[in-house]
């Protein structure tokens, strides 16, 4: 049990410990040949789980044990209070030690999760960052001119237009040409559009 759940955690950063509760040694489920651990659906090797113990000879039987998958890492905490709209820079990070997976699924543990990224709202000193904290800064905004380069097989035109929503890096935005015809593309860090054909 304990190999298969450390197979199934294989990649997680930071160190992770398994404890696996025994099965209740007054069971009465009949002895098995070959016992085969697995997953229940929707279920990940994280947190308190339940791991189901399948056996299918000579009897068939499923059972299911407790365990506890944690995972000891570093992660991301405001070194000081942020203010809702604030770009996060280096001295406003800080680094605590701790079981990832007592903490929010999306906390943040790499710095660049974290760097020139706005905070969405305040933020108190020692909170644990989380993605769902933060917003990339906007690469076009609404009313600006922006570059459009349009590309396909065997071509590659540029123009200009407006933008006609906010858009981060990779985010969809809707751009009105010269022309009046609206494009859709794809917002790029230097805020230029690309459109594909």
């Amino acid at each position: 049990m304990r190999d298969f759940l450390q197979a199934q955690s294989a990649g997680l950063p930071g160190e992770v410990t398994i404890q696996v509760s025994p099965l209740d040694p007054n069971n009465q489920l009949p002895a098995c040949a070959a016992l085969e651990p697995f997953l229940p659906a929707a279920t990940r090797a994280w947190g308190r789980i339940s791991v189901g113990v399948r056996c299918d000879s000579p009897v068939t039987w499923t059972a299911y044990v407790q365990a506890q998958v944690s995972v000891l890492a570093d992660y991301l905490v405001a070194a000081r209070p942020l203010r809702a709209g604030q770009i996060v820079g280096p001295a406003d990070l800080g680094q605590r030690r701790g079981d990832l997976t007592a903490l929010a699924d999306n906390i943040l543990t790499d710095s660049t999760q974290a760097m020139g990224h706005h905070t969405r709202f305040a933020v108190a000193a020692g909170t644990p960052l989380r993605g769902d904290m933060l917003r990339v800064p906007h690469a076009v905004r609404q009313g600006q001119t922006v570059p459009v380069v349009s590309a396909g097989p065997g071509f590659r035109v540029s123009s200009e237009g407006r933008a006609m929503n906010n858009a981060a890096p990779g985010e969809s935005v809707r751009v009105r040409l010269a022309n009046g015809q609206v494009v859709t593309g794809v917002a790029q860090a230097g805020g230029t559009v690309e459109v594909s054909f």
